[in-house]
């Protein structure tokens, strides 16, 4: 057991060498452009088929989130120009730079959680969550210790049965 934890540990930080060299530099005033036209865009393509508007309606319901939609595309096509005019006039624009391992390790937690939500909401059981969450933080940490596991799940289940059984909260 404790080979294939090392050989795992190995290949996890050869991995993590690779994608630690790799960085992208992104202009994040002009991305930030980009993702809410686009945003807006399908926001206002979907406003019509959210908002019902009746026949006798002076104003819709759909007035206020269209406008809402506009607004956020004109104001994203602003900061767009503004940002290509910087570039055209070679002044310096905001940049951020992004390591391609940290963005990895972000999206394993996330993925983590969103499991943690999917497993809850399918089996309708919170602990089967719980227990899936702390078993695979633990292993995201590289814990190699077994009495963490015993430790983290012994009180995942206790928490869990001491809320369903002892205060009656269903859950």
């Amino acid at each position: 057991m404790n080979n294939w934890f090392k050989n795992i540990n190995e290949k996890l930080d050869s991995i993590g060498a690779k994608l630690e060299k790799k960085e992208v530099t992104i202009p994040t005033d002009l991305a930030a452009a980009v993702v809410f036209f686009v945003v807006g865009i399908v926001l206002l393509l979907l406003v019509p088929s959210q908002v019902t508007v009746g026949k006798d309606e002076v104003v819709s319901g759909a007035a206020f989130p269209t406008y809402l939609c506009y607004l956020m595309i004109g104001g994203s096509v602003l900061v767009a120009a503004q940002n290509i005019l910087k570039i055209v006039r070679k002044e310096p624009i905001e940049t951020k730079t992004i390591n391609a391992l940290v963005e990895v390790k972000a999206l394993i937690i996330f993925g983590i959680l969103v499991m943690f939500w999917v497993i809850c909401s399918l089996t309708e059981l919170f602990v089967l969550g719980a227990l899936f969450c702390a078993i695979a933080f633990l292993l995201f940490f590289r814990c190699d210790k077994k009495s963490y596991y015993i430790i983290t799940v012994a009180f995942a289940i206790g928490i869990w049965a001491a809320f369903r059984f002892v205060l009656n909260v269903n859950f």
